[in-house]
């Protein structure tokens, strides 16, 4: 396969399609040493089972959690509102409503008075409106009986609602029955069969797009989730054109003109060009004769989530609602021990260049920075997917606020740049200028859940930017489970992040290779997830925002050290998994996290770290000697 010759298209967690690159490409992916053979690919039905079944666990813990999370502010609501007036019931009501639209409707059981609050949907059939009905009266009885009551019906149409009778721990005539849309669920499937490949994703119907495949450039038809991992994506009637020389106005005029254009955008360093009647390998072959630095199709991309209690063995445990019973993922890197050595700072900012970000939701409240929309600018980066939102919350969801879930960093800020549409799809140039934005605007750790198996000479110039600006970026590599290098992760200048399960074994879709850096846990993972709610996730795009985080602490322990050497100890701090030293399924190993910050933390003033600092004294002496 020419790797060296592949060009791109970018997806949620990666794994999307690929097409040669038009022009030879300086750059080459990582290349280490040679290391062990990757255990060989299931098939094509085994991969798509396990899968599935992922995807079911996923849907089955998001429905747990959103039963645990409106318990929760049911029983605050009746703690709370034990001696209220009529009006103050109400009005917490609209409050609660207003916060959690899922919450449909409410009622207050005041002995035999019952205050209602919110409407069923309007959209229900009226069989499954009688059947709801139904089940919020039984809850009504419970209630007054002093017992809980939990139902989750299916209605007639597809329609899943969450029922909750509960009754008052202290008042005797006091209770509150709910009905929980419980649309996520149904949201959460389809963003996963998306984000895990399980069907033909992007649609060439939305973004006029070619489907080809990665080997030889033909035009493939993509009409199983399989084969996203052979194939790519790009704009038929666009191209990007990277000059030697930046064009004159007169040259730009004469260019449009020849080429019939209806659009040109100037991004960094390259133009995008879009012709009425032309196609990509026309444009290719106007412009060979301007003798540009290279010349590539316009690739898409997508998706690919109050004082402290100490245990025994000293770590700290929060207690946020949800992470005792599904955040696994924290204690298995050792994230509570390495609280006791960074929990973050303000200033040393992570930026989710993602699908946006639910500015909104309460767990993120306070840990969210103004942000950036290229898909539409000058709104709101507001996350229209729920994947942004995911991502954010593993990085940053406020800790120890007895909601929801706990973040790894406490302090550190998430900048959202929203470069990914309502579908989780976005092209090389808003990821580029995402990338170069979040840069431009203090972000020192850049999250890429997302990319693709082709290299864009465009979007690596933008990486190459936040690069030489000492940014870390981090990106997933992919959940096709294969060995095939994703990118933007197999940049040199991009640290690469594959996942793992509780069992610290490589995830069942998770990509490998000789590029991987690092794992991180990137199955079932509990975060944040629009309109207030929470959601289970699998993917590589899971795993990435453990290591953003990671490496966020890292800064915010040791503030002097460079991007490389923020990677370098990433690398040098893990849980050596699978054969020893580094290998294709596991990369160094699993991040650590308490090892990484103690090493952050020492390395300017320990003996331990002397030979190393000597060494980096060393280089940078020879670097200012052979400038001279």
């Amino acid at each position: 396969m020419r790797r060296g010759l592949i060009a791109f298209l970018f997806v949620i967690g990666i794994g999307v399609l690929l097409y040669p690159i038009i022009t030879s490409n300086n750059s080459t992916p990582k290349s280490p040493q040679p290391t062990p053979q990757a255990a060989p690919r299931a098939t094509a039905i085994q991969e798509k089972n396990i899968k599935q079944m992922v995807v079911q666990n996923d849907v089955q813990l998001t429905e747990k959690m959103c039963k645990i999370d409106c318990n929760h502010h049911l029983h605050q609501m009746l703690q709370d509102l034990e001696q209220a007036s009529p009006a103050q019931i109400k009005s917490y009501a609209e409050k609660l409503q207003n916060d959690h639209k899922h919450m449909a409707y409410l009622v207050w059981v005041n002995n035999e008075e019952h205050r209602e609050y919110g409407q069923l949907s309007e959209t229900l059939q009226p069989e499954a409106k009688a059947q709801l009905e139904q089940e919020i009266q039984k809850a009504k009885q419970k209630v007054k009986q002093r017992e809980s009551y939990e139902a989750s019906p299916t209605l007639k149409g597809g329609h899943k609602y969450l029922v909750l009778g509960v009754p008052s721990k202290t008042n005797e005539s006091h209770g509150i029955v709910a009905a929980i849309n419980q649309e996520i669920l149904n949201t959460v499937n389809k963003h996963q069969r998306r984000n895990l490949r399980l069907i033909p994703y992007p649609h060439d119907q939305k973004y006029r797009v070619k489907a080809v495949d990665t080997d030889d450039g033909k035009r493939k038809r993509v009409t199983q989730g399989d084969q996203n991992g052979d194939t790519s994506h790009y704009y038929t009637n666009e191209i990007v054109v990277r000059f030697r020389h930046q064009p004159t106005e007169k040259q730009l005029a004469q260019m449009k003109k020849d080429i019939h254009s209806s659009y040109v955008r100037h991004a960094g360093y390259a133009f995008i060009f879009r012709s009425k009647y032309m196609s990509a390998e026309e444009l290719e072959n106007y412009f060979k004769k301007w003798d540009p630095v290279y010349i590539e199709p316009h690739f898409l991309y997508m998706t690919n989530d109050v004082p402290i209690t100490p245990t025994v063995g000293g770590e700290e445990q929060p207690n946020d609602s949800l992470y005792k019973e599904y955040q696994w993922n924290l204690p298995i890197i050792d994230t509570n021990k390495g609280w006791g050595v960074s929990k973050g700072n303000n200033q040393v900012i992570v930026a989710v260049v993602d699908t946006g970000v639910d500015i909104n939701h309460p767990d993120l409240k306070g840990q969210l920075l103004k942000g950036y929309n290229a898909i539409d600018p000058g709104t709101d980066p507001m996350d229209d997917v729920g994947h942004g939102t995911h991502v954010a919350g593993i990085i940053a969801a406020k800790v120890n606020n007895r909601e929801g879930i706990a973040g790894m960093s406490w302090y550190n800020k998430i900048l959202p740049v929203k470069v990914l549409d309502n579908s989780g799809a976005g092209t090389t140039y808003s990821v580029a200028q995402g990338i170069i934005w979040a840069t431009d605007h203090g972000a020192k750790v850049i999250n890429l859940s997302l990319g693709n198996y082709a290299q864009a000479n465009f979007l690596h110039d933008a990486i190459k930017y936040a690069y030489d600006k000492d940014v870390v970026v981090i990106a997933a590599t992919g959940n096709d489970n294969t060995d095939q290098p994703g990118f933007p992760a197999a940049y040199p200048e991009v640290f690469a992040v594959s996942a793992t399960n509780k069992s610290k074994h490589r995830a069942s879709f998770s990509n490998y290779g000789d590029y991987v850096d690092v794992v991180a846990p990137g199955e079932n993972i509990a975060s944040t997830f629009p309109n207030n709610q929470y959601a289970a996730l699998s993917g590589t795009s899971m795993a990435c925002p453990h290591v953003s985080a990671l490496a966020a602490l890292i800064r915010s322990a040791n503030p002097t050290l460079k991007n490389t050497e923020v990677m370098d100890l990433m690398r040098k701090s893990v849980i050596d998994l699978g054969p020893a030293g580094k290998d294709v399924d596991f990369g160094y190993g699993q991040i650590d996290v308490v090892k990484a910050l103690q090493a952050a933390d020492q390395q300017s003033h320990t003996l331990n770290f002397y030979p190393y600092s000597v060494k980096k004294a060393m280089d940078s002496a020879e670097a200012k000697y052979i400038q001279k």
